[in-house]
């Protein structure tokens, strides 16, 4: 209860804003080495909640009194839930308050937690919770209430379910095997980082991994190791001794990073991981690993797996599976050569027994053979410790132990198999051609944009992870789950079919409501019916979903708008928009439209990113882009300060050195969208804070122009 009265004293500060956050910054300069832990964690507590700060956005708090109610929730849940609870009592939070014979009806009332359940279950939750139904609910009462109803309590971790869910769990338990193994994969990569080399080697028995992520180095260098280039490491505050502001934006800029290359980081915010929590810290490494040793198992980077299939009909199956199911086909292939007689379904039960793995093994490096005529070791573990010798004579990483494999550790068999795969895949040179294959290898422009659209869609936090775009909203679920992300309210699900759908007429009818949508949005799909959709069309789905995501983006922009309630916002706004920054700021930059030439050297970009923080873009390290490497060097830079800056975006150098239209609009939508919610959060607990951090809520991607010119041209 101090911890929120002293929110509302620093809120009511805000005429005395910028002398008290420098004042706070002069202290922290000094605080740590004059003041005891003790008092400089006071300091550090209130710093924070001075949440005005727009470095510090990431970093406002709320404590609760019980240390194991406290520990039950992340920060981004806890900011949600609190908004959440404010809003039941009224505007403002200020309104009488609830009674607990009152609270079921109002949480189902606001649609907070226990979907599927009765009215009559959650009065029966309550009931057993609180004996008596005439007390005031308080929040930490209000918390308790809905751990009940959602079952949370005790639910085990799971992060195993590689993404395909968000990276929180509300378990506080971890695999210990999963540590040891992640962490000698950091040595192993890491090791020779200039910056990290004073940490490496990490001892895998210590909490020391936990310690050495909180202040987002070694979280934004794993990024690169997994998908090199994704963060420009100038943009990286790589001090010694970095203060809280600096701690932050690594962490904005690794979380930005991560969702940039498939991670799943619904509901992690920086304060997560500032406090170096340990399943949201392991799990958010666990998929950059493996996104690292998947990334070879796709027909792009790996053409031999057309070996796997017989014809065009089957590769186009092959082209829509996920890297896991791809790697468990692959496996089941290389077994049947060995004469094996099982099919492999998974990497857990599957493979305990250690037999696919001899088998795998002694058809994939068989002068290393480990001679296990018939298997008949008889002991499980003696078995794996056999298997990982062979491992290690065909020079693979070991990612788990013999008792891993008998325990069926899905995270680390998969590891462990993708590893083998990089290692020595046992395909034939010889690559087979498909007309359809070569058709798609040579379409990049096809390729970045469905890369784009994926990511973008996979951030919105959909219940689906999303593969590949034609594939997998050809049955139009997911686009409904898109569209309703963007247009709260406007899907009519009784009218909607969820998967598994067997009947072709129900994907048709989903994909027709999903076009009929899309005419009432006033999006141009001209002789576009719903089963263009289900067909895969690549061109209609590609323009589909750049009008989605434009709409999504102007909605955002509009509801910021506090004056413009029934203004549509316009490409010309965002182009004005920007062009004013620069202006006021007194520099000369300028683009006519979003396909102005001259954007191509990222200067303009880089002065609109210094106008809405003048501390941001560090001007020495900055080139005058006269040649394509001093412009992909400016790009490069320009897409990792906006991320560390607190824009979710999902651009390439490629896109900024070629000014596509598309990802210019977006972009300066991006950057606007994040400047113009930043007075809200001065005010307590932003509203808008409902699935994610507050870096987290806009999502904007960049494509090319080919795909659907037609609806792009309106607002340049």
């Amino acid at each position: 209860m101090q911890f929120e009265s002293l929110t509302v004293v620093s809120c009511s500060w805000a005429p005395y804003a910028f002398a008290f956050r420098y004042t706070l910054f002069t202290l922290f300069s000094v605080a740590q080495a004059e003041l005891s832990p003790t008092a400089f964690s006071l300091l550090a507590v209130f710093a924070i909640e001075e949440s005005g700060n727009r470095a510090m956005a990431g970093f406002v708090g709320i404590l609760v009194s019980d240390p194991w109610l406290q520990n039950q929730f992340t920060q981004v849940e806890l900011r949600s839930l609190k908004s959440k609870f404010m809003a039941m009592r009224g505007p403002g939070g200020n309104g009488s308050s609830i009674m607990v014979r009152d609270l079921a009806a109002e949480m189902s009332r606001m649609k907070i937690a226990g979907d599927g359940l009765a009215d009559e279950e959650k009065d029966s939750f309550l009931r057993h919770l609180f004996p008596n139904l005439d007390v005031h609910v308080d929040f930490e009462a209000f918390l308790r209430a809905y751990l009940k109803m959602e079952g949370h309590i005790g639910r085990k971790n799971s992060s195993s379910e590689f993404l395909k869910a968000a990276t929180t769990t509300l378990l506080h338990t971890i695999s210990e095997s999963e540590k040891a193994s992640y962490v000698g994969h950091i040595n192993s990569y890491l090791g020779g980082d200039d910056f990290l080399k004073r940490h490496i080697p990490i001892d895998p028995l210590t909490e020391d991994l936990f310690e050495i992520s909180k202040d987002g180095v070694l979280l934004c260098k794993l990024i690169n190791v997994a998908v090199p280039g994704t963060i420009d490491e100038r943009a990286i505050n790589t001090k010694a001794m970095l203060n809280p502001w600096e701690r932050n934006e690594n962490h904005t800029l690794c979380l930005n990073s991560a969702k940039a290359i498939g991670c799943t980081v619904v509901n992690i915010g920086t304060q997560d991981l500032v406090e170096g929590r340990p399943h949201l810290v392991l799990g958010l490494i666990s998929q950059i690993i493996k996104i690292q040793l998947l990334a070879d198992v796709n027909l792009k980077k790996t053409p031999q797996l057309a070996e796997l299939v017989g014809d065009s009909r089957e590769m186009e199956e092959l082209m829509s599976l996920p890297p896991e199911k791809i790697l468990l086909r692959w496996m089941n292939f290389q077994l049947k050569k060995g004469g094996f007689k099982r099919a492999i379904t998974n990497f857990s039960s599957d493979v305990k027994d250690s037999e696919a793995y001899a088998c795998l093994l002694n058809v994939l490096a068989p002068e290393h053979s480990i001679k296990l005529s018939g298997m008949n070791v008889k002991d499980p573990l003696e078995r794996a410790k056999l298997v990982l010798e062979h491992a290690d004579r065909m020079g693979c990483k070991r990612y788990l132990t013999p008792k891993d494999i008998v325990d069926g550790s899905p995270n680390l068999n998969l590891a462990f198999v993708a590893h083998i795969f990089q290692k020595r895949n046992g395909l034939s040179s010889q690559q087979k051609q498909f007309s359809f294959l070569d058709a798609t290898q040579d379409d990049t422009q096809v390729s970045r944009e469905e890369r784009a659209f994926r990511l973008w869609m996979n951030s919105l936090g959909i219940s689906t992870y999303i593969n590949n775009v034609f594939e997998d909203l050809r049955d139009g679920w997911i686009l409904l789950e898109a569209i309703d992300k963007s247009s709260p309210g406007i899907v009519s699900w009784k009218f909607a079919t969820k998967p598994p759908i067997r009947m072709p007429f129900r994907k048709v009818e989903n994909c027709n409501q999903v076009v009929k949508i899309g005419k009432q949005l006033k999006f141009s799909l001209v002789n576009v019916a719903g089963n263009d959709i289900v067909q895969g069309n690549k061109k209609l789905i590609l323009a589909f979903l750049w009008q989605l995501m434009r709409y999504n983006i102007l909605q955002l922009l509009k509801n910021l708008k506090s004056n413009s309630c029934e203004k549509e916002i316009t490409d010309a706004d965002i182009l004005n928009w920007a062009n004013n920054k620069v202006k006021d700021s007194g520099r000369q930059s300028r683009m006519e439209s979003f396909k102005d030439k001259s954007l191509s050297t990222g200067i303009f970009f880089l002065e609109l990113l210094s106008a809405v923080d003048p501390r941001v873009v560090n001007w020495s390290l900055v080139t005058k882009g006269e040649n394509e490497e001093e412009k992909k060097m400016n790009a490069s830079y320009i897409i990792s300060v906006a991320r560390k800056l607190g824009c979710s975006i999902f651009l390439l150098p490629e896109d900024i050195l070629e000014v596509n239209q598309k990802m210019m609009l977006t972009l300066a939508a991006s950057i606007m969208y994040w400047h113009s919610k930043k007075p809200s959060e001065d005010k307590f607990l932003a509203s808008d804070i409902e699935t994610g951090s507050s870096t987290e809520i806009f999502s904007n991607t960049t494509v090319d122009d080919s795909a659907s010119e037609s609806s792009t041209d309106d607002g340049s």
